[in-house]
């Protein structure tokens, strides 16, 4: 490594870190299965990791009492309903959410929890759908359900090397809406914080749909995890979260926090075991339950959900706030070491997407590593290669095209000019629009990261590609589903 690429200060020297230590501790013991193999964790925007304390607390639960489905009124059932519920409240208790305001309904994932909203909510002619480019797809999907509604979708852009959304942008659309008759309602869809840059989008504008007519969906599953939501300042319609992205354990529940107000105007396509209250075959009628109840199909996962208020009391008693400190530091100086950093012919090593700076944004950041000549090195390398050097973490488009083709400066019409109708795959998809790289690098911090594990990684870029001239390009695997 040349003189010019000598090491800056570390993570640790920055002010603040020394006061984030418990997180070195936790590490040491509760979370010393990161470090037993030597391998280094990077994809928290992926999946949180689950500390030993969560393992023990399931395994201890199970094996103390009798837990049977919880529709019934055995023993065993009781049991087991007594502990959803309980978990129900720590969920309005963690996020600050007046029961008599918001209901809690466990779902498969986060994927879950915005099917439910699209598949019952009141889309029509004079009820629009209004998004944001930056969205996972489990929220660009709900698009289908508005259209097969004949319900308008409106999409607001992105802005700038950032990939921001302007407010001017949002209100524009909004007002785009403002049509048909009085009362009219529509959804308004966007993230707290994007899954691919990690720029968080002001709370804010959930007010500012309101005041334009529009219920909000708000996407936390990046979000909660190193942020708080406080559900007494911050009122969205509706709130989508994936609890093993917030502490890593369970996978396979997620939940809906809805008003009720809002609830209570879904309206399902369908009802299943555990939504009614009673059904006829040969009469040909339901009548579904009156309470959240009613969106929870088949059995809960019992055996699971009180894992969530388990969890919840843990990243508590560890601190939200702490956490958020930390990844904050962690953010901020890779994001200064990977825009500093040059080759020898002065093109940079790498292009960040987002801010370039951790100021409004997450611990989430996404970039492509260059070429000397300031070519991008293909994404599948760098996964291939960073898996082979023990490091996790994410490559692709992360399921939110949008914010990929505001990235890529992929343009409207540039999607009309070729012929994408006829592309069976993503390799075809990115000849088609003449991209060199169809995906990024993600690496993101959360609960359990460390200082360590920053630099490692920024080692382990630098002495990988600066000034490599050789990289080679494909042929390489096929990309992933995106």
């Amino acid at each position: 490594m040349r003189p010019e690429h000598a090491p800056g200060p570390t993570p640790t020297a920055m002010p603040g870190y020394a006061e984030t230590a418990r997180i070195d501790e936790l590490r040491a013991t509760e979370y010393q299965h990161l470090d037993r193999h030597g391998q280094v964790y990077l994809d928290y925007a992926g999946a949180g990791v689950a500390a030993r304390a969560q393992v023990r607390a399931h395994h201890d639960r199970l094996l103390a009492d009798l837990y049977g489905n919880p529709h019934s009124e055995s023993p065993s059932s009781v049991a087991a309903g007594s502990l959803v519920e309980s978990a129900r409240q720590a969920v309005l208790d963690f996020f600050h959410a007046d029961p008599a305001e918001y209901a809690v309904v466990f779902t498969p994932n986060a994927s879950g929890a915005c099917r439910l909203v699209g598949e019952a909510y009141a889309f029509g002619r004079a009820a629009p759908f209004a998004l944001t480019w930056d969205n996972h797809n489990s929220v660009n999907g709900i698009r289908e359900y508005a259209r097969a509604a004949g319900a308008p979708v409106r999409y607001v852009p992105l802005s700038g090397p950032e990939l921001r959304v302007a407010e001017s942008d949002v209100v524009a659309v909004l007002d785009a809406g403002r049509w048909g008759r009085s009362g009219r309602r529509g959804l308004f869809a966007y993230p707290a914080q994007s899954n691919f840059s990690g720029v968080q989008h002001p709370l804010a504008w959930v007010e500012l749909a309101h005041r334009h007519g529009y219920d909000v969906l708000l996407d936390a599953a990046a979000f909660a995890a190193t942020n708080r939501l406080d559900l007494r300042a911050v009122r969205p319609d509706f709130v989508c979260l994936s609890w093993y992205k917030l502490f890593g354990y369970p996978t396979g529940v997620g939940a809906l926090l809805a008003r009720r107000e809002a609830l209570a105007r879904l309206r399902r396509p369908w009802f299943s075991g555990g939504t009614i209250r009673a059904v006829s075959v040969q009469g040909d009628w339901h009548r579904s339950m009156d309470d959240e109840s009613a969106f929870e199909d088949g059995t809960l996962n019992f055996l699971s959900i009180p894992d969530v208020e388990f969890g919840l009391r843990w990243l508590d008693s560890i601190g939200v706030d702490l956490v958020h400190t930390r990844v904050g530091l962690l953010t901020a100086w890779l994001l200064g070491r990977l825009t500093a950093a040059r080759h020898r012919t002065g093109q940079p090593l790498a292009r960040v997407y987002g801010p370039a700076t951790g100021a409004g944004r997450g611990a989430t950041v996404t970039f492509n590593v260059l070429r000397p000549d300031g070519t991008p090195v293909d994404e599948r390398l760098v996964a291939r290669e960073a898996a082979a050097a023990g490091f996790s973490l994410r490559t692709g488009c992360f399921c939110n095209p949008g914010a990929g083709e505001g990235a890529f400066g992929i343009t409207r019409q540039t999607l009309r000019r070729r012929l994408l109708a006829r592309v069976d795959t993503i390799d075809e998809y990115l000849d088609a629009l003449a991209l060199p790289t169809g995906g990024a690098v993600r690496v993101s911090f959360g609960l359990a990261s460390t200082a360590a594990d920053a630099e490692r990684f920024v080692a382990f870029v630098e002495s990988s590609y600066l000034d490599r001239d050789d990289v080679p390009g494909p042929p390489l695997p096929p990309r992933l589903r995106c």
